[in-house]
């Protein structure tokens, strides 16, 4: 059975803050992640090493997401990449056209095709175990959603609290 450490995916979205939030739930997922900020810079890294899983926002500046896939179906190579359309603007003017011209004429098909941000960390991770055959496990539920609420819980923590809980896991670590 494949494992998540060993496949490589490649977030591409236009905004950092996206891109970062991605890619740290795929890291906690213990995923390995390349990020790109559009699809002129993806497919530049996709050519020099091809990831195993494309996690793909729509509406981008310099090369859309739309015009990106379009791009990877018509190399027999990178076609066979998976991608997942992650997007803010499945239901608006900005990309739902360009979301039922990829639906409608299979450039991508199946369930899971696309998420609507803001994901959900475990629905994202679940995608991406899905489609490259990875076990889905309890234990990464757990990790995923600890994960999660230790990172909305943190901005409020007090100095004290943030110690503590810090020595407990370097302990953990320590003894684990």
């Amino acid at each position: 059975m494949a494992r998540a450490q060993d496949k490589t995916v490649l977030v591409v979205d236009d905004e950092p803050d996206v891109r970062d939030y991605l890619s740290q739930i795929l890291r906690d997922a213990g995923f390995r992640v390349r990020t790109a900020a559009d699809g002129i810079e993806a497919l530049e890294s996709i050519r020099v090493e091809p990831p195993d899983f494309i996690s793909l926002d729509l509406v981008m500046p310099r090369k859309s997401g739309q015009k990106l896939l379009y791009e990877l179906r018509k190399d027999r190579a990178l076609s066979r990449i998976p991608v997942l359309i992650v997007t803010a603007h499945a239901q608006d003017e900005l990309g739902e056209g360009d979301l039922k011209d990829i639906v409608e004429n299979r450039v991508i098909s199946g369930p899971g095709v696309f998420l609507e941000k803001p994901v959900k960390p475990l629905d994202y991770v679940r995608c991406v175990q899905r489609a490259l055959g990875i076990e889905e496990t309890t234990e990464d539920d757990d990790r995923v959603s600890l994960q999660e609420e230790l990172r909305r819980q943190l901005p409020a923590a007090e100095p004290h609290a943030l110690r503590r809980a810090l020595e407990a896991l370097r302990k953990t670590r320590v003894d684990g």
